[in-house]
């Protein structure tokens, strides 16, 4: 997985859009709500949301940490795109996604499946 694969991966989910916030992130948002982020200059670490069972070994691994300023929403920061295979980063940022779609109200997934 490089940046190429993530920025295709997260604009391949119904509803997202992508804007660069704070000067220089990358964010992946679904009606508003953020799920991927990545720093557009390298290195190029990529926070996301996880289950609250998954953030404390995730956050645990070498060059994984609790993301800043997100990790009280069991957010988890990737400083080496090598620490995840291709196959766990589909699965974890299709989570993502699906986590904070879920948070959504009922109507709003409803417009975005549609």
């Amino acid at each position: 997985m490089n940046i190429e694969d993530l920025h295709a991966l997260c604009l391949s989910f119904k509803g997202v859009e992508e804007d660069i916030k704070w000067g220089a992130d990358l964010c992946f948002t679904v009606a508003g709500k953020m799920f991927c982020v990545t720093s557009i200059d390298p290195p190029h670490a990529v926070s996301f949301k996880v289950l609250p069972e998954e953030f404390d070994s995730l956050a645990n691994s070498l060059q994984i940490i609790p993301a800043p300023y997100m990790a009280r929403n069991k957010w988890i920061s990737v400083q080496q795109w090598d620490r995840l295979t291709d196959e766990e980063w589909k699965y974890y940022v299709t989570q993502s996604y699906e986590l904070v779609k879920y948070k959504l109200p009922k109507k709003t997934q409803k417009e975005i499946d549609n």
